[in-house]
C-alpha cells in the first residue's frame, strides 16, 4: 500500500503529509499555507531560502523555521550586499549566536555565496532571473513530483557549483525549487494546491535584463 499523500490537521482541511511534522506548532502550517510553493521573484527572499536550505542539510525544516528570525537578524536580513561584506569578525559573532545553527562551514558558505550572488546579478540583472531560468516545463514537473531530485534541480545544482557556490546539492536545490514556487509539489487534494496553481498562472517569471544573456 502506498504512503498517504495527505495529512488531516485539527481544522479538518487536508494538507501535504509533511505538515504532520509540525501538527502541534501553528507556524509550521502557516508556512505551508502561505509560503511553500508560492512563486517568489525577490532576490533577498531567494537568497535567504538558498541559505536556509543549506543550513537545513542534515536537520529538519521545523528546526530551521523555528530559528528563521534569528538567522535573519544574524545575517542582515539576508541582504546580498550586506552579507557579502561580512568578514572574520562576523563569522565569530555568528558562531557565538545560540539562536542559529552554529556550523562554521555553513556560515562561511552563506557569505561566500553572497559574493557569488553579486556576480550573478552582474551577469543576469538579478538573482531571480537566473533562478527562474531553471523553471521546468509542466510535463517535467509532473513526472518528478514527490521525488527528492529532478532534472531541474540537478541542472541548477551543477551550474551553481560551476560558479563556485557551496551547499547547493541537487536534493537541496529540489527543496528550494519546491518552496520558491518553481515546482508545485502540493499533493493532489491539499487545500493549498489550487491557490498555488492560480498564483503561478498569473505570475510572470523574471527574465534577464542584460543584453545577450
Amino acid at each position: 500500500m502506498s504512503e498517504p499523500q495527505l495529512f488531516l490537521p485539527h481544522d479538518g482541511r487536508p494538507r501535504c503529509r509533511w505538515c504532520a511534522a509540525g501538527a502541534d506548532w501553528p507556524p509550521y502550517l502557516h508556512y505551508h499555507d502561505t509560503e511553500w510553493g508560492f512563486p517568489v521573484a525577490d532576490d533577498r527572499r531567494l537568497f535567504e531560502k538558498l541559505s536556509l536550505e543549506g543550513f537545513q542539510s542534515g536537520l529538519s525544516w521545523r528546526t530551521i523555521l523555528a530559528k528563521r528570525e534569528a538567522f535573519r537578524a544574524g545575517f542582515a536580513q539576508f541582504e546580498i550586499d550586506a552579507v557579502a561584506a561580512f568578514g572574520p569578525s562576523d563569522v565569530q559573532r555568528l558562531l557565538q549566536d545560540a539562536g542559529i545553527v552554529r556550523h562554521r562551514g555553513k556560515i562561511e558558505a552563506v557569505i561566500h555565496n553572497a559574493r557569488c550572488a553579486q556576480r550573478l546579478r552582474e551577469e543576469q540583472g538579478s538573482l531571480a532571473a537566473y533562478i527562474w531560468s531553471f523553471e521546468p516545463p509542466p510535463a517535467a514537473e509532473a513526472a518528478h513530483r514527490d521525488q527528492t531530485e529532478s532534472p531541474a534541480s540537478q541542472s541548477l545544482s551543477k551550474d551553481l557549483k560551476r560558479r563556485g557556490w557551496k551547499f547547493v546539492g541537487p536534493t537541496t536545490m529540489h527543496a528550494f525549487l519546491q518552496s520558491m514556487g518553481l515546482i508545485n509539489d502540493h499533493a493532489a487534494g491539499c487545500v493549498i494546491r489550487a491557490e498555488v496553481s492560480r498564483q503561478r498562472q498569473g505570475f510572470r517569471p523574471p527574465r534577464s535584463a542584460v543584453a545577450g544573456a
